[in-house]
């Protein structure tokens, strides 16, 4: 789904644009708390892969790219394709890896290819003033596109209604767990796993295909 022809969607490129004009590209500029918090969200989601190098990868709300710096340090021929709702991160990406044949950006609100994995991080996390009803169908469609665009399989997070409620805001999105992974298990596939130990308040879901 693209920016232009969603209302919400616009808003938060430009709330994510916002925050990489304010922090540069870094963690608190695609709305993490520290770079630490990052990498452990990166490992969680890495999990998911099986293979040792040489596969694809579509990223989903891949920001300045900082994933990608995660993978090139543990990975050896991998293919990266980044997408993002904001042209300034898509910038951003383009301009710190002008070099490196190994991945490509593009704005987009959805992959334009099938690979082996699909990853999405932190894409869900801010629903700004979109209904809670409405980003529940956003969040499930977008999840079905991840499975139709990758072959071995794919991983996400969300915010975690189990969440302390005096440290919940009303322009973030909580998403109970137990349902998320009925819906993977029921409509995608039934190897998959729920992980909510990592110490954040939020919780990974893998789905692995074959």
């Amino acid at each position: 789904m693209q920016s232009d022809k969603d209302p919400i969607l616009g808003k938060i490129a430009n709330y994510y644009s916002g925050k990489l004009a304010e922090h540069g590209p870094s963690a608190r500029g695609v709305d993490w708390n520290s770079e630490q918090s990052q990498v452990l969200r990166y490992e969680q989601l890495s999990r998911v892969i099986d293979l040792v190098g040489g596969f694809s990868i579509n990223d989903l709300g891949c920001g300045y790219g900082g994933y990608f710096d995660y993978l090139a340090r543990k990975y050896d021929r991998i293919q990266y394709n980044g997408f993002d709702l904001s042209a300034d991160m898509i910038s951003a990406a383009q301009h710190r890896f002008a070099r490196n044949d190994c991945a490509r950006f593009m704005v987009a609100g959805e992959p334009d290819s099938v690979v082996d994995f699909g990853i999405a991080s932190g894409i869900f996390n801010v629903r700004l003033d979109s209904p809670g009803d409405s980003w529940s169908a956003h969040v499930l469609r977008t999840l079905d596109v991840m499975n139709s665009t990758s072959r071995r399989g794919f991983a996400f997070n969300c915010l975690t209604s189990y969440s302390d409620q005096e440290k919940m805001r009303d322009y973030l999105y909580y998403s109970n767990p137990g349902n998320l992974f009925d819906h993977c298990k029921r409509n995608y596939s039934h190897n998959v796993a729920l992980l909510h130990d990592y110490g954040l308040y939020e919780f990974t879901i893998l789905v692995r295909k074959l």
